[in-house]
């Protein structure tokens, strides 16, 4: 390998803090949608608080989304770097036998 180094690691550690939050959110999501809003008593209150969930559900699906487009963007990036690295070791192995 050469010179340019990142360790493996990183990129593990970002895909399970990404995944972790897409999961939390999307638990979160159903704990919301799956919510008796009618025991706060007063109507006007039960409607507020139905569409408190209703937005904050549909919020929290949005954000899901976008930590698993995350995730994926984690692995392309991880992917490139690695054949980079590759790369600059042929290009490394290559201008030493030229020499």
């Amino acid at each position: 390998m050469s010179d340019l180094r990142l360790e493996d690691t990183v990129f593990e550690h970002l895909k399970k803090t990404f995944s972790s939050i897409s999961d939390r959110m999307e638990s979160t999501r159903r704990t919301l949608r799956g919510s008796d809003a009618s025991v706060v008593g007063e109507s006007g209150l039960v409607e507020d608080l139905q569409d408190f969930a209703d937005d904050w559900g549909y919020g929290i699906k949005q954000l899901g989304k976008h930590t698993h487009g995350a995730v994926k963007m984690i692995n392309t990036i991880s992917k490139t770097f690695d054949q980079v690295d590759l790369d600059l070791a042929e290009s490394l192995k290559v201008k030493k036998k030229g020499r």
